[in-house]
Formats: C-alpha cells, sequence, structure tokens
C-alpha cells in the first residue's frame, strides 16, 4: 500500500497521495496547487494517478484538482452537494473506490461544509477494517474544524456534532486520523496541534471537545469566540467550484520605474523579506510580510485585495518567485509584477527609502510613559491579557489609522512574537504615520513574563 502525506506548511494544509505500488494505481485526495510532488511521487512508485477525491470545495486555498486532472487525465471526485461546475463524478455516502488492494470509502460529514466528505481507508493485506480516516476539515488533531463557512453557525456546529458522534468516532479507537489541516490554518480553532496524525481513540480522551455528548451544549461552546473568517474565503471557494484552474498568474520583472509608478496607480507594494531587513529599508509605502515565517499566504490575503494589483520585492528575483507562489495558493491572481532584482536594484539606483525603528520588550518597558502601545493581537488574545492602557486593533483590520491614537507620541506596535507587528507597522506607515516602532524578539506574553504590569481576564 502507498500512503503520503504532503503538506502545505505555510497554509497549514494537508493532501495525501494513496495507492497500490502492485497495481500500478494511486489517488490524490485534496491536492494543493502546486501538483510537482504528486507527479513527482507517482514516477518514483511507479503509479498513474488515476483519480482526484476532494473532500470539500476548500475556503482557504486554491485547489490543484484542475491542473493534476490536466497533467494525468485522472477522474475528479466530490461529493454531490458540491454541485461543481466542472466535469467531475459525484459521490454520496457509502461510495467506495478500490485501488488494487485499497479500498476508500465516502463517509459523508456534513457541517463545515454541506458536502463535506471523509475517507475511510482500508487494506485487504492487512483486513477488512478501515486503519486510517481522511478527516478533511472536521476532525483536526487536537480540535474540530469552524462551522461558520458555508451555513448559519450553529447549524454547522449542530451538523459537525452528528458528523463526529454518528460517523467519525464510531471508528475503531486505533483507526488512524489524517487530518486535512494542521496548525495555522483559519479552518480551524487554538487547539489545533502541528503533529500530523493521531488516532480515533486518542481523540476521544484528550480532544476536550469530543468529550461533550449534549448537542446544545456542544453548539454552545464551539459557536463561541470564534475567529475571524478567513478573508475572501467566498471568493476562494466560487474558484474551486468554478471552471478548472489550470494556470498561475504570469509573473513579470519591473524596473525600479515601473514598481513607483505601479505604487502610483494604486499597487500594494509587498516586501517579503525579513522583517529586520524591512525595517532598515523599504520602498514607500511597502507592506511587509516576511515569507521566511509560516502565515505569509494568510496575512496576505488579510491585507491584499483581489481587485488591486499587488508588486512584490523580496530580496533576489528567488524570492519574489517563491512569494507568487504562495499568493496563488490562496487565489489570488492578481500579481502585477516584482522588482526585477530586488532592493539591490532599488538602492542601485539611489532610490528613496523609508525606514521603522524597532525595540525589544525592554526597551518598550523604559519607554512606556512617552509611547503610546497598539495591540494588534485577535480579540481573544486581547481578553486573556494585556497591557493596561494599551490599545487594541488585530492587524488584519488596519484600513485607517486608529481614532484612539494621539499624534505627537510615537506608536510602539506589539503582538505575540514580532510577526504580526511588522505587518501592522507597515501598514500605519503606509497610511501616514511616521512615528511608527516594530516591538521585536518577543511580545505582550514575553512583556508578562518580566514580570512588567500586565491585565489578565478574571
Amino acid at each position: 500500500m502507498i500512503f503520503r502525506q504532503i503538506t502545505h506548511d505555510d497554509l497549514g494544509c494537508a493532501s495525501y497521495l494513496i495507492g497500490d505500488d502492485k497495481a500500478g494505481v494511486a489517488a490524490v485526495v485534496d491536492p494543493r496547487f502546486d501538483i510537482d510532488d504528486y507527479l513527482e511521487l507517482a514516477r518514483y512508485l511507479h503509479v498513474r494517478i488515476e483519480h482526484i477525491l476532494e473532500t470539500h470545495n476548500h475556503a482557504d486555498h486554491l485547489s490543484g484538482h484542475g491542473r493534476l486532472a490536466a497533467a494525468t487525465g485522472a477522474t475528479i471526485h466530490i461529493h454531490r452537494d458540491a454541485a461543481p461546475d466542472y466535469q467531475h463524478e459525484p459521490i454520496d455516502d457509502g461510495w467506495e473506490l478500490q485501488l488494487g488492494s485499497v479500498k476508500v470509502k465516502a463517509l459523508h460529514t456534513p457541517g463545515h461544509r454541506p458536502e463535506h466528505t471523509a475517507f475511510a481507508l482500508s487494506d485487504s493485506r492487512r483486513g477488512d477494517d478501515a486503519w486510517a480516516v481522511l478527516t478533511g476539515d472536521t476532525l483536526f488533531v487536537g480540535d474540530i474544524a469552524r462551522p461558520d463557512l458555508a451555513v448559519e453557525t450553529r447549524e454547522g456546529a449542530r451538523g459537525i456534532f452528528h458528523s463526529l458522534h454518528d460517523k467519525l468516532l464510531s471508528l475503531r479507537p486505533e483507526t488512524e486520523v489524517w487530518p486535512g489541516h494542521l496548525g495555522g490554518s483559519l479552518c480551524g480553532g487554538p487547539g489545533m496541534d502541528m503533529k500530523v496524525s493521531s488516532t480515533i481513540g486518542f481523540e476521544r480522551r484528550h480532544n476536550d471537545v469530543l468529550a461533550i455528548d449534549d448537542e446544545t451544549q456542544f453548539v454552545d461552546q464551539v459557536t463561541a469566540g470564534l475567529p475571524p473568517q478567513p478573508p475572501n474565503f467566498e471568493r476562494v471557494v466560487a474558484l474551486n467550484r468554478g471552471p478548472l484552474v489550470t494556470a498561475g498568474p504570469q509573473l513579470l520583472p519591473l524596473a525600479p520605474l515601473q514598481v513607483e509608478r505601479a505604487r502610483q496607480d494604486g499597487a500594494l507594494l509587498v516586501d517579503v523579506r525579513t522583517p529586520y531587513q524591512f525595517d532598515d529599508a523599504h520602498v514607500r509605502g511597502a507592506v511587509c510580510i516576511p515569507i521566511v515565517e509560516a502565515g505569509f499566504g494568510t496575512k496576505l490575503a488579510w491585507v491584499g485585495d483581489h481587485d488591486q494589483d499587488i508588486v512584490l520585492i523580496g530580496r533576489d528575483d528567488a524570492d519574489a518567485a517563491h512569494a507568487a507562489g504562495l499568493a496563488s495558493a490562496i487565489g489570488l491572481r492578481n500579481i502585477g509584477g516584482f522588482l526585477h532584482g530586488g532592493m539591490t536594484a532599488w538602492r542601485s539606483e539611489d532610490k528613496p527609502v523609508e525606514s521603522i525603528e524597532r525595540i525589544d520588550v525592554d526597551g518598550l518597558h523604559q519607554r512606556r510613559n512617552e509611547v503610546q502601545i497598539l495591540d494588534v493581537r485577535e480579540q481573544s488574545e486581547w481578553d486573556e491579557v494585556r497591557i493596561p492602557g494599551s490599545i487594541h486593533m488585530p492587524y488584519h483590520d488596519i484600513h485607517d489609522i486608529p481614532s484612539e491614537l494621539e499624534n505627537g507620541r510615537p506608536v510602539a506596535v506589539i503582538c505575540a512574537s514580532g510577526r504580526r507587528s511588522v505587518v501592522a507597522a507597515s501598514l500605519l506607515q503606509r497610511l501616514g504615520r511616521k512615528d511608527v516602532i516594530h516591538v521585536v524578539e518577543g511580545g505582550v506574553g514575553t512583556w508578562e513574563k518580566k514580570g512588567y504590569e500586565a491585565k489578565r481576564a478574571t
């Protein structure tokens, strides 16, 4: 039997190549947009990819089913409730697919989306019972899926409750759980683990929400304090349901003068270098979203706009190409080009640059009385612990300069680690606030651990 998990670490997505090497046949479940890994594995293992299985219409990333079908001629299978606008074979609860000795059985598990389907795997060489289940976006390691991306929130939660208790939790305790997302994905909650798999029995014992047997109590808990919905998720779903997408955006090299003109015409300049490189010198009006840290695609989805050209700026052309690939994965197809030669080309033409001051948590404490603190973490983080007197606005909600900020006092931007604060600081500077300070090497948690005054929820 062939079983391989392929992850997209930036988005926290997991896909799977399954099959039988002796029969020479394989299927891919929930393919990502970059399909090279599947094709290389198939060649290496001497199997043909004949089937593509989708657990649902994805809301956070662009599926690679169109590209993979074009490259292999494989048939796409998805639950009939998905109602896509591409050629496919609709499946129902109980549908089975034979891949040599490997049997795939569809388990309709609505809730996250009405069409959601998990796939139980068995291997006749080892026995008839399912040894693993690909749970998609219903059951994760340490958490469950969010219920608010397709139907009314409480209705979605009720659907997930029955999908879990009537379908997935009825499997044998030793059944392996292989989810569609790992920690960091917007499709789950804060309990999601970076661990790549689990078992039904382990999740029953240690996944707190699974211990709730009362449906009303379950619904109340999973709908309380949901994080913000993924940006543009409806548009991403439309792309995944629509005609097959087989090509990414064309990446055009731009000279410094063209980049400057693009900015003047309203393009969003996205600097993908490290936060420190950005702080030291960057193109005026650029927003910093580093590719060296997880979550580039998610942050870009929050900050970018499908109707606004995006121009990428890196250390070099390779940085830009990498960033463009990550942008394609979230369905952003409006990449207007990249700064050819990176920041070196910009500096070699003696073009003007801006910078952002940075301090660590100790430095912030020393200057506490002369600066105003803007906390850009999520609401749940702010509710748990905060610096007294600080102002709160999640980084992805900064579309204008917050009215609470005074003029004449520098603004120190803080998060939990410095990853989101650099995005927020660059957004404020782009909006015209020039006295911005980027807090690095820690955040609010570091502040509290050092014994500085913090306010916790009671």
